[in-house]
């Protein structure tokens, strides 16, 4: 990687909180829906090979109440994959229907595969007052973010750009140069991160990462709380 990506994982302290910033809702939501809904939205995002879905799976099975979201996608159902678990995989033309019908809460383009998050099932679980967590890329982030002010951001941080490129070897599921472009954009995602997510996690020990996580969800309001 180069030199300017590896000096983005240059972090000093674990877990950054900043101080939240409010934006104007979307004409797309209702701020009443916003005030009626009891549950609480959390984005989490990182670079490919940084374990956030490790993450969210484990987080989401030890919180009560928690609903962890499918998102859609166009890439290929990968092997061991099932359709409905990993993701729900649609061609491109199902996806750009979506898109029409106005069911995706965000979407969006990565690496030639489109992705994005069914806005049903979170806008029903978050009215039940469930903790929603949506494991997605950086650009629905922001997405979501200007939909839902309140909505918690949690960033997932590899310890170091040697490890992040060890994990993105081992994982098999893709080409050499596939894994590269992803290490390659990794510096440029982590570096918008730092402007859009609160909360940045160094992902170096998984239990402390994913208890880490659990705490920021669990002192962070409703996306109902005044």
């Amino acid at each position: 990687m180069a030199a300017e990506h590896t000096a983005c994982f240059r972090v000093q302290c674990r877990v950054v909180r900043r101080i939240p910033r409010y934006l104007m809702l979307s004409d797309m939501i209702q701020a009443r829906d916003q005030e009626k809904a009891q549950g609480k939205l959390v984005v989490v995002s990182g670079p490919s090979g940084a374990g956030k879905s490790t993450i969210c799976r484990e987080v989401a099975r030890r919180l009560d109440n928690a609903f962890l979201s499918v998102s859609v996608t166009t890439r290929p159902i990968g092997p061991g994959e099932e359709n409905g678990r990993e993701y729900w995989f649609l061609s491109r033309e199902e996806f750009h229907k979506c898109i029409e019908n106005g069911t995706l809460l965000e979407y969006a383009e990565v690496f030639g595969n489109l992705y994005g998050t069914p806005k049903d099932k979170t806008d029903e679980a978050l009215l039940a007052g469930k903790i929603v967590i949506l494991e997605i890329d950086i650009q629905g982030g922001k997405q979501v973010r200007a939909l839902y002010p309140r909505a918690v951001m949690v960033f997932i941080l590899p310890p170091s750009a040697k490890v992040l490129a060890q994990r993105l070897g081992h994982r098999g599921r893709e080409t050499a140069e596939a894994a590269a472009r992803r290490l390659g954009g990794a510096g440029a995602e982590i570096a918008t991160a730092w402007q859009y997510y609160d909360n940045m996690v160094i992902n170096d020990e998984l239990e402390q990462a994913i208890t880490e996580v659990i705490q920021i969800i669990e002192h962070a309001p409703g996306i109902g709380d005044t």
